[in-house]
């Protein structure tokens, strides 16, 4: 299907949750949320569907507006000192075939009044994956230089980020030349636009590139945790 951006009220709507983040509110305008919101949202990942295939056939694009690839948009707020109940965003996350939670590796997508962005990596894999991949760049540094540093990705992104631990994870060198790169806990890059892009046909598109500039970097996450790529 053609995508031609996300609609004038899509980010009208966040701007007014972020202004009245409460249930009352939230219930008495939810089936706007359903049509300004989560409808372009679900049309968005239906169009990227094609092209992610086209990319890499493992990785998820499912449009349905309940356990598909768009978050929901409540908070879990059970361990939070911030008790407010709904996310001031929209976001998807195409996550690989193999996986079950948004832990898995994945391409995302994330969308708000005053900031938009996407990428794909890895967020905050549970421990056994999360060794494997440190030991995947302990042991090929160079091929993780050339999945994290290659003209083409360092063309859209800055690098990889993710939060790390302050000293070396137990059984990696300290003077590893990859070190700080061993200390992450999450891995993943990320483009920013200028929210109006996103009100535009040429969204899809840049979202797209960005996407397949990613390539390098998700096959070595792919290839370290045993997973296909294509």
């Amino acid at each position: 299907m053609k995508f031609t951006g996300f609609p004038e009220d899509f980010f009208v709507f966040l701007a007014a949750l972020a202004e009245n983040n409460d249930r009352e509110w939230f219930t008495r305008h939810k089936e706007r949320y359903q049509s300004s919101v989560v409808t372009p949202m679900c049309d968005f990942i239906a169009a990227m569907a094609p092209r992610l295939q086209a990319i890499s056939d493992c990785f998820v694009a499912d449009p349905r507006p309940h356990g598909g690839s768009m978050f929901r948009i409540y908070r879990d707020i059970r361990f939070s000192p911030d008790k407010r109940p709904y996310k001031e965003h929209a976001a998807c996350h195409f996550r690989h075939v193999a996986g079950k939670d948004a832990h898995a590796p994945g391409y995302y997508v994330h969308i708000a009044p005053k900031e938009v962005l996407f990428g794909g990596g890895i967020w905050r894999p549970p421990g056994e994956p999360l060794h494997r991949l440190r030991a995947a760049i302990a042991g090929d540094p160079e091929g993780w230089r050339r999945a994290s540093q290659g003209d083409e990705f360092l063309a859209r992104f800055t690098g990889v980020a993710g939060d790390g631990l302050k000293r070396p994870p137990s059984g990696f060198e300290r003077d590893h030349p990859c070190i700080e790169d061993l200390k992450r806990k999450s891995y993943y890059a990320t483009q920013r636009v200028d929210p109006a892009v996103a009100r535009t046909p040429e969204f899809i598109e840049e979202v797209d590139r960005a996407f397949a500039a990613l390539t390098p970097l998700m096959r070595f996450f792919t290839s370290a945790l045993d997973l296909r790529f294509s």
